[in-house]
């Protein structure tokens, strides 16, 4: 038997924004978005068979500490696209800084942060 990650569900400061740069670097598009737990507001947003559910509270949220050193922490979220220069391109667009570029067997990769801290890594295999 396999398993597919269907969604991850984190919290971010405007799901809304962070929807809109998605739309712009990675090509998703919103999937549906509401009320959701504890009065708070969640956009889900991906391609057909899965997507990130952006959630913000009622009350805004603080600043995780960094994931790396904490049990549980989230250190970062990793995207598969077609055209890692044109996707590097989209990012800096977007305001963010592309860090950490590595070409590995079998694909090539950088990362960067958003504006809440969360870091991906964008990837491209060949």
């Amino acid at each position: 038997m396999s398993a597919v990650l269907e969604h991850a569900n984190v919290t971010v400061a405007d799901p809304n924004a962070t929807a809109k740069w998605m739309k712009e670097v990675f090509g998703w598009h919103v999937r549906w978005e509401g009320e959701a737990k504890n009065g708070g507001y969640t956009v889900h947003t991906g391609g057909e068979t899965s997507y990130l559910a952006l959630y913000t509270p009622r009350t805004p949220a603080g600043k995780a500490p960094e994931s790396y050193g904490i049990i549980g922490g989230l250190n970062h979220l990793a995207v598969i696209v077609e055209d890692l220069n044109a996707t590097e391109a989209a990012v800096k667009a977007a305001g963010f800084t592309p860090v950490n570029h590595g070409d590995y067997e079998p694909g090539r990769r950088f990362y960067f942060h958003d504006e809440n801290g969360i870091e991906y890594e964008a990837v491209q295999y060949d």
